[in-house]
């Protein structure tokens, strides 16, 4: 007999039957949402620790660097964003394939500020490249927008190229005057930082792509201060 292994769902996959996509600017023709994603094959969910083996890093290898993610680690992982309670992983299957083809995730960050509120980042957005014209990426990156309101997110942030930001701009994205920059310093490459309190200074890399910090502003309004 073969014993079928329990999923576990990041988190709780009824808060995307809330989401009112009437309330996004996004212009989807035909008309789609997480809850009828235009194809009954698709279907927009949480992420599952079972989607180690449905491609799911593999589809974000095609956004950047992996690397060699084995099951183990990738379980723990999981674990530790579920225990927080504070990410969002969305993705899209194929259910004909058992295939993840679209991603991104909301990342919660509890604030002082604003009375104890939390802000939403948008991070990790993929799409698979094979799935083009099937509004996709509108359908993921709004998903995960009406879920940062659903959670009372007093704004959503992102960082774009600045190829990207007619999309998102079309999805309710703005840049603010006078704050449109993303300033980044990496420890992964580059020159190591230098942290020895003997040495003349520190060095460190402070990443060149001033693209847009945008703002999740005007169909949002009531959250973003």
């Amino acid at each position: 007999m073969v014993q079928l292994t329990e999923e576990t769902y990041l988190y709780d996959p009824n808060l995307l039957l809330k989401l009112d996509f009437h309330r996004s600017p996004a212009n989807f023709k035909p008309f789609i949402s997480a809850a009828n994603p235009g194809e009954p094959w698709m279907k927009v969910r949480p992420l599952k620790d079972t989607d180690y083996d449905r491609g799911f890093l593999q589809l974000l290898s095609q956004l950047t660097h992996v690397g060699n993610v084995n099951r183990t680690q990738f379980l723990t992982r999981f674990s530790q964003m579920k225990a927080s309670g504070d990410y969002f992983v969305t993705v899209i299957e194929d259910t004909r394939k058992n295939e993840i083809i679209g991603a991104a995730s909301l990342v919660i960050e509890r604030k002082f500020i604003h009375n104890c509120a939390v802000r939403g980042r948008l991070e990790d957005v993929v799409v698979n490249d094979t799935y083009r014209g099937k509004q996709l990426g509108k359908l993921i990156v709004v998903t995960v927008s009406l879920l940062a309101e659903e959670l009372g997110c007093y704004k959503m942030s992102l960082d774009c190229k600045d190829k990207l930001i007619k999309f998102y701009e079309s999805l309710g994205y703005v840049a603010i005057p006078g704050n449109s920059n993303s300033m980044t310093i990496r420890y992964d490459e580059g020159p190591t930082l230098k942290r020895n309190a003997t040495s003349a200074g520190s060095s460190g890399t402070v990443g060149d792509s001033c693209q847009t910090n945008s703002q999740f502003y005007n169909f949002f309004s009531p959250f973003c201060y």
